[in-house]
């Protein structure tokens, strides 16, 4: 039996945890699928536990699992907390990353605390608010990394995901087959034209029935089954549900989320930032994307 617990092992063990899979955790790792199997291994070898069932959809942690993991998790904040106050003591500053409510979840959060952990004497300030005003906010020098749902990105973005819009509502919810079709949506949502366009062009009534400078009032207005709205179908909080409407709503646009990094005076943590969230989104495994564009 093991005596030292592997750094790199534990991290990949991690990763699979996180991500679900072994395909998922050597993208996120940047590891070849055999490098990261042969870890687990030996880890699993070295303590004398299966710690991953294999048997159900996904790799989920076994009881033993998932007690390492608790420990893993631990182990490795410490290690890269100590790599990093004693190996970039450069890095120090203030950041500000710009993202829709759409986008800062799931991933904006692990984003953060990752960067933090790597960069600890930088501080990031999360900001978030709509597309159009972030962007004027982007070009006036204001903010140093932001994201963004687009139908057309700029030139100069990377683009970081890309699929069609999908109509939500609440699970089991009935509303999306009143007519006119209740809609729910922020007063400067970017979504909203696109989607009263394409129940125009379908020829579907439509009425606004909530409008709200919240989206939390969106959020459970929609919920309570009163309402419909369109969303990205990866960042879909708990509560709604994408509709399986069986063609009685019309297809949506496809919509990009897409970043933009400063090169003002911060550009060297921004990038550096840039590069976490450009994993953390390559990770898990998106539609298919684009190239930057040029």
């Amino acid at each position: 039996m093991m005596r030292t617990l592997d750094l790199a092992a534990l991290r990949s063990f991690l990763a699979i945890v996180e991500h679900g899979g072994v395909t998922r955790a050597a993208k996120r790792l940047n590891l070849t699928q055999s490098a990261v199997s042969m870890q687990l291994k030996r880890l699993e070898d070295g303590l004398g536990h299966i710690l991953l069932d294999r048997a159900r959809k996904g790799m989920t942690p076994t009881a033993a699992g998932e007690q390492l993991a608790s420990y893993a998790r631990r182990m490795l904040e410490l290690n890269d907390e100590a790599l990093a106050r004693l190996t970039e003591p450069s890095y120090q500053g203030d950041l500000t990353l710009g993202a829709p409510h759409d986008v800062v979840y799931p991933h904006i959060p692990q984003v953060l605390r990752l960067f933090a952990r790597t960069y600890p004497r930088v501080r990031v300030q999360l900001q978030s608010s709509y597309t159009s005003v972030l962007k004027d906010q982007f070009a006036r020098g204001e903010v140093d990394v932001i994201l963004t749902t687009e139908l057309a990105p700029d030139q100069g973005s990377e683009v970081l995901q890309a699929g069609p819009l999908v109509w939500i509502g609440a699970p089991g919810g009935q509303a999306y087959r009143q007519r006119p079709l209740p809609l729910a949506f922020e007063n400067g949502c970017i979504f909203r034209p696109w989607v009263q366009r394409a129940l125009d062009a379908a020829h579907i009534p439509w009425v606004m029935a909530v409008e709200s400078l919240s989206i939390r009032t969106v959020e459970a207005t929609v919920a309570a089954d009163f309402a419909v709205h369109a969303g990205i179908e990866d960042t879909l909080p708990p509560q709604l549900a994408q509709i399986d409407h069986g063609g009685q709503l019309p297809p949506l646009p496809t919509t990009y989320i897409a970043m933009y990094v400063s090169d003002g005076p911060n550009a060297g943590l921004a990038h550096k930032l840039a590069e976490v969230i450009r994993n953390m989104w390559a990770a898990s495994a998106p539609l298919d994307v684009p190239a930057a564009a040029e």
